[in-house]
């Protein structure tokens, strides 16, 4: 269960408990409970088996809404991805950043065009050596993302900050199932690159020389 979960069961039965003071006798170690009768004019003890029974069905209505809430929650996410973005599966590696390691995981993605993403993760890291990429986990220079789905955590550095290099790549997953997933050619994929996503001019003929001078495209084939 949850620690946030915990506390706030620890809360409501805290609170039944207050409420009960306010006009009950309470032992100090919270064992004896008593309720006062008006018909009879005297306390009369509760059973174990009834506040049992109480403090039970709080828990149950705390752990029902908390979990409709969140698959109510999980239900509205999804139906805002697309397609493609539901193919993504996210897991959890701990092992470190390499150069293979990226590979395998473009590769795992299944990323449209990987040899040119992988040199944009060259470029935009200087050789995995950049400010952004040892301090944020930024691969390619991305920035927090306001209308889409991201695994940005927050902006640092006027860039966005993930707690894994491998969650920087599933945001730019994301990104190209939102935005270049209709595109038909390597051509297309480096005109938008050049339109929508490069700051120096050069953007697009870095790329290919980085393509050429590392021959990528063998990697991936």
């Amino acid at each position: 269960m949850p620690s946030n979960m915990k506390t706030t069961i620890h809360a409501i039965v805290t609170e039944t408990l207050v409420h009960f003071r306010s006009y009950n006798i309470i032992s100090k170690n919270y064992i004896m409970l008593y309720k006062y009768c008006k018909d009879r004019l005297l306390f009369t003890k509760i059973s174990n088996r009834k506040l049992f029974l109480l403090v039970l069905f709080q828990i149950l209505i705390l752990t029902s809404s908390f979990f409709i809430g969140s698959s109510t929650e999980r239900r509205t996410i999804v139906k805002t991805l697309t397609p493609e973005e539901k193919l993504i599966i996210i897991r959890e590696h701990p092992d470190s950043f390499s150069k293979d390691t990226l590979i395998n995981l473009l590769k795992e993605l299944n990323v449209k065009y990987p040899h040119i993403v992988l040199a944009q993760s060259i470029i935009e890291t200087g050789h995995w050596t950049s400010r952004i990429f040892n301090e944020n986990n930024n691969l390619f220079g991305m920035k927090e993302a306001r209308s889409r789905i991201h695994t940005a955590k927050k902006t640092e550095h006027n860039h966005a900050y993930y707690e894994t290099w491998r969650e920087s790549v599933y945001d730019y997953a994301f990104y190209q199932c939102r935005y270049l997933s209709k595109l038909k050619s390597e051509t297309e994929y480096f005109e938008y690159l050049g339109k929508n996503y490069a700051e120096a001019p050069n953007y697009v003929a870095n790329l290919k020389r980085v393509i050429k001078n590392e021959n990528l495209v063998n990697i991936f084939k």
